[in-house]
């Protein structure tokens, strides 16, 4: 950006400074700076729909923008005199020959204190394969190979990427109304909360849930799979939940790893992460896992931790 057309520079007390045509210093307030949303991930893991979800949330959202340019459309977003206040831009493989201005971007953006979050959609390489099948359209990065080929080749590209997001969703079992669902749990809201937790219920039969940062593991409990009156309900009916909690080491087990998600989530807010999905397991995810995700949920709310349940697998059985 040339001086005429005017330029973003650091202040000494940590505002942003927008130089005009006539070389003077503007201050530009911390308020002015928009909020940031990158919205990346699989190719067919549903990208397009969680950018519409923001758009119909208000948000400012832009497809398909090169790395390069986020610092200058939140740069145009804040001299917007407060009409642009929430960025989301979709960055993707389409445009790989910018991804490497990707990370020099993300530390530009740190240094300007621009609050931005990283959203990424995951998918199992079978859904995937399915999604793109039923379109009748290649991977963007399979060239004269096959689907799956693309799927390797945009993975390894985006690992990296995967890692420092903040929130990771994965969309291998959810339709377009659960994916909405789960963007309006976390962006609908007019305060920002400090942590937001998901504490999912799983069944290890079932894999492991790729987009979990914990994982507990139940079976440890006796199953009331194997006790006749209680093997038709789920974790949900109260007896099932006192047959759990009645069992040696599972009230034990509430209280510890309820302190331990204490200690981790201090550390989650020192290091800006804003949310966390805890699985808890147990063979079929039906009974111990769902008493436990229920409780646990419970006492995280009670702290104060803004707390969403799933329960992945209950009623595949």
């Amino acid at each position: 950006m040339n001086k005429q057309d005017g330029q973003q520079t650091q202040g000494g007390d940590g505002a942003q400074v927008s130089t005009g045509a006539s070389g003077d210093a503007v201050p530009v307030p911390d308020a002015a700076i928009p909020e940031l949303v990158i919205i990346s991930g699989m190719s067919g893991a549903g990208r397009s729909t969680a950018a519409k979800c923001l758009e119909d949330l208000g948000w400012f959202v832009v497809d398909n923008l090169p790395p390069a340019l986020i610092p200058t459309m939140v740069e145009l977003g804040a001299r917007s005199q407060g009409n642009v206040a929430r960025i989301a831009v979709v960055v993707d493989v389409r445009g790989r020959r910018f991804f490497d201005n990707l990370r020099e971007s993300l530390a530009d953006l740190d240094s300007r204190r621009v609050t931005r979050r990283i959203v990424f959609l995951e998918s199992s390489d079978d859904a995937l394969v399915r999604r793109f099948e039923s379109v009748r359209r290649p991977h963007p990065l399979q060239g004269d190979g096959r689907i799956v080929d693309g799927i390797a080749a945009e993975r390894e590209l985006l690992r990296e990427l995967r890692g420092d997001a903040d929130l990771v969703i994965d969309t291998s079992s959810l339709n377009v109304h659960e994916l909405r669902a789960k963007m309006d749990a976390q962006f609908a809201g007019e305060e920002e909360p400090e942590l937001r937790a998901t504490v999912m219920s799983f069944g290890f039969k079932y894999g492991l849930p790729v987009d979990a940062d914990l994982v507990a593991d139940m079976r440890f409990l006796p199953n009331p799979h194997w006790v006749p009156e209680l093997r038709p309900f789920t974790g949900l009916n109260e007896e099932v939940s006192a047959y759990v909690f009645n069992q040696p080491g599972a009230k034990e087990f509430l209280d510890r790893y309820a302190e331990l998600l204490r200690l981790i989530a201090a550390g989650y807010r020192r290091e800006g992460k804003r949310y966390v999905t805890i699985a808890i397991g147990c063979t079929g995810g039906k009974h111990r896992s769902v008493a436990m995700s229920e409780k646990l949920a419970a006492r995280l709310a009670a702290e104060g931790v803004e707390t969403v349940v799933v329960h992945r697998d209950m009623g595949r059985e």
